[in-house]
């Protein structure tokens, strides 16, 4: 049966549409806006009128593809900035009433659950090694470690790439000081769960999340973004560390201009990959592998088996 999945995050909101037979997510078509519903949320805990506005288009947007695709379900899920807003509420009714489509806001470790069981779809590796999947989101980064048995350890922290460079950046270039401010706040914030991770027995790091995938098409320089050759793409602490140093010295104008960054990611992508590189310095990882297999999967993996 075909199905819609859709996940309003805080810097964007994502579409899958696809098959779900036997177990098995096929023609996957995904759908991205940086609809940003998380624009100030951190500061005043409320979602700005011109953001639930921009949203609720958005979303009837994705609905109307749902229906042109003749899906049979649509499942929606709001994670950090509608968990944390005041307001979330009323997204979820005016959502409701727009487009008949149901957003169920789920806390930190649902999402969690849904990112890792996503990533499991995507790998045909070896399955029984405990993997640490690391999603850096707009508003929150979800560290989960398990194998296909399950879930060891899963954490969600409040450190994103839109939530850091609200919180620290204000010039363009970014300026050493702020930038080093920030640094220091992600890693006294995060400091005790990568504690406890080092003590686990780790076989490889993966990737999900918009900063993640971004990277890697950086990476590799794509003119257009493709999911199939980013996903399982590999990038090495050094590439990071390069592309990390480009980044730090370029005007805003600059960094949209990059091949395989999203012109409107442009603001935050640095703050995105400083908090990667912090978690593979602190963690030791010389590499991360990066799925295009998320919590969207995930999603959809859940509601067909909940149904059958």
């Amino acid at each position: 049966m075909k199905i819609g999945t859709i996940d309003i995050g805080t810097n964007s909101m994502r579409l899958l549409v696809a098959d779900y037979k036997n177990n098995k997510i096929e023609n996957r078509k995904k759908y991205v806006n940086t609809t940003r519903i998380g624009q100030g949320v951190d500061k005043d805990g409320y979602i700005i009128e011109e953001a639930l506005e921009r949203n609720l288009k958005a979303l009837k947007e994705f609905s109307e593809i749902c229906k042109k695709e003749e899906c049979e379900e649509v499942y929606c899920m709001g994670t950090s900035a509608l968990r944390d807003s005041k307001n979330g509420q009323e997204f979820v009714t005016r959502a409701k009433a727009l487009t008949g489509i149901d957003v169920n806001i789920i806390c930190g470790d649902e999402e969690s659950n849904l990112g890792f069981m996503g990533v499991l779809q995507g790998t045909d590796g070896d399955k029984k090694e405990d993997i640490l999947v690391l999603d850096i989101g707009g508003g929150s980064t979800e560290f989960i470690v398990g194998n296909e048995e399950g879930i060891k350890f899963c954490k969600s922290e409040n450190v994103g790439a839109l939530r850091m460079t609200e919180k620290f950046i204000t010039t363009d270039p970014i300026d050493d000081e702020e930038f080093n401010e920030m640094v220091k706040f992600i890693e006294e914030t995060i400091s005790s769960t990568l504690d406890t991770l080092k003590f686990m027995k780790i076989n490889k790091l993966v990737g999900i999340g918009g900063t993640i995938t971004s990277l890697s098409a950086m990476n590799q320089e794509l003119e257009v973004y493709s999911m199939e050759k980013v996903h399982n793409s590999v990038v090495t602490k050094k590439d990071l560390e390069k592309i990390l140093q480009n980044l730090k010295k370029m005007t805003l104008n600059d960094k949209k201009m990059l091949k395989g960054l999203q012109p409107k990611r442009a603001d935050i992508i640095t703050s995105g990959v400083k908090i990667l590189h912090i978690i593979m310095e602190k963690l030791e990882f010389e590499e991360i592998m990066i799925s295009e297999y998320d919590n969207l999967e995930g999603l959809m993996c859940q509601k067909s088996k909940n149904m059958s």
